[in-house]
């Protein structure tokens, strides 16, 4: 039965030990990294090799293909994207255009993963930009107004679905705050709930119908001084399934990162417990993946009711789309090539 788990893995191609793993475990999914991307032939094997190891076909792919510094799949093989932030400049100076760009722009990057067999893209990023926002989102956000953020995010999401792929909204309830980079150690917020509400929470609410979601790794004080969004039950009941009115699958950013504390099995079981529905882990350690399969529970529940209308949402793309067209448009409103 599949587990309520996203796995990595460590190369290009799965060696027999990761084979031997998926049939065993069942993730619900594999995520990639450049370490395993070399070319769209490579690609499109390493991700049939997977669904071939779990035993199905509609088995989630994901990447995290923003544009700018996060970027998986990268020239020359495929075209290099802009940071979320050229959009939000973009519309500062001519709002049709720059959300015309935004469509198109998920569109040209679903395009690209849908002919490679990955079929979720961790993107957009909701998170309100300030001026002390930590580097690691940085120009990823797209912009400082909520309200700039939602409009240009509805375009981007709409054309990732047209583009055949789903989209993940990302980092409920807000990253941007963080002065510290998640991945290297624990940030704390310590604006008041109210300061929350005013802006952080507000891309989120927008898209609370969205099917897919992840968490940040982050303390929200005025919420849970003591546990990160990830593992904080207050956080993920009160707030985002709750205010914010998420009901959409749940997963958790990258257990690997070193905001979390403990062995793998406690950070699986603590996010779990937490009320996350899927786990993410990234790193492709095989000594991490097994403790995390046997601290995730199989997918069930609400879980598994949620995992299920997020790819009951994934549509063939439509095969009239002139790339090259979109390609050349891109590139009039934004000024960057993408061919």
């Amino acid at each position: 039965m599949t587990k309520a788990f996203i796995s990595g893995c460590a190369g290009l191609s799965l060696s027999q030990e990761e084979r031997s793993f998926f049939e065993r475990e069942d993730p619900w999914g594999l995520i990639l990294f450049a370490r395993n991307i070399q070319t769209p032939a490579q690609v499109k094997a390493l991700t049939a090799d997977f669904r071939n190891a779990v035993g199905r076909e509609n088995a989630p792919v994901l990447v995290d293909q923003e544009g700018g510094r996060v970027q998986r799949l990268k020239p020359p093989h495929w075209p290099k994207y802009p940071a979320g932030q050229l959009y939000g400049d973009l519309f500062e100076r001519n709002e049709a255009r720059a959300l015309r760009a935004a469509r198109l722009g998920g569109h040209l990057i679903a395009s690209d993963l849908e002919a490679v067999g990955i079929t979720i893209d961790c993107l957009p990023c909701l998170d309100v930009r300030f001026p002390d926002t930590v580097d690691a989102i940085g120009d990823r956000a797209l912009s400082g107004d909520p309200q700039v953020i939602i409009k240009l995010a509805r375009e981007m999401i709409a054309g990732v679905l047209e583009g055949g792929v789903l989209p993940v909204i990302k980092h409920i309830p807000g990253h941007g705050r963080a002065r510290v980079d998640s991945h290297l150690e624990l940030p704390r917020v310590t604006a008041t709930l109210e300061e929350l509400r005013m802006a952080d929470f507000l891309p989120f609410k927008a898209f609370s119908g969205a099917t897919l979601g992840m968490t940040a790794h982050i303390v929200y004080e005025a919420i849970d001084s003591e546990r990160p969004c990830t593992q904080s039950r207050a956080v993920i009941e009160d707030i985002i399934r709750e205010e914010i009115g998420f009901d959409g699958c749940l997963m958790s950013d990258d257990l690997s990162m070193n905001a979390l504390q403990g062995d793998f099995s406690e950070r699986a079981a603590a996010t779990i417990e937490a009320g996350c529905d899927i786990i993410l882990h990234c790193n492709g350690d095989m000594g991490e993946m097994e403790k995390v399969a046997m601290a995730v529970p199989n997918l069930q529940g609400d879980a598994a009711r949620r995992c299920e209308a997020a790819l009951a949402q994934l549509q063939p793309s439509d095969p009239a789309f002139d790339l090259d067209a979109a390609r050349d448009e891109f590139a009039s409103l934004t000024g960057l090539a993408v061919a």
